[in-house]
């Protein structure tokens, strides 16, 4: 089954997506875009086109598994998905720590500045993503 994973953010919101056998994430890309409906639009088409069947969405917790803001923030937004494509379940992924992984291995191949902010957010969403799926082939 397809699986979209997502880094959700204000700003940059990075997608993974992963093979039919659910063995390996890929990244997509980035989508650039402060407004919420428009990159749910956006999730669509790329919902559309990669004929996704679930959505793992990163859920940022606080060091102490608590959920504060930015956890709202992204449960609000997955209503916004959930009424767009009513028929594709969502799941939550703790995502603590992934941007951090995602920087160390940004840092290992020297990728600096703006490349860097560019390409992060996709990194933490193949993150989630793979570590998802190694977690339920357990």
């Amino acid at each position: 089954m397809r699986i979209l994973g997502i880094d959700y953010g204000e700003a940059r919101t990075g997608l993974a997506v992963c093979d039919e056998n659910e063995t390996v994430a890929t990244v997509i890309g980035t989508v650039h875009e402060r407004d919420k409906e428009r990159l749910a639009d956006k999730i669509t088409i790329v919902c559309a086109d990669e004929q996704i069947k679930k959505i793992v969405m990163g859920l940022p917790k606080n060091m102490d598994g608590t959920e504060g803001f930015r956890a709202e923030h992204t449960r609000k937004f997955s209503e916004l998905l959930k009424e767009r494509m009513p028929d594709i379940p969502i799941e939550f992924y703790d995502e603590r720590m992934t941007t951090m992984v995602a920087s160390r291995f940004m840092m290992e191949g020297n990728t600096k500045g703006k490349k860097k902010r560019n390409a992060i957010d996709a990194l933490s969403a193949q993150i989630i993503l793979q570590d998802y799926l190694e977690r339920n082939r357990r």
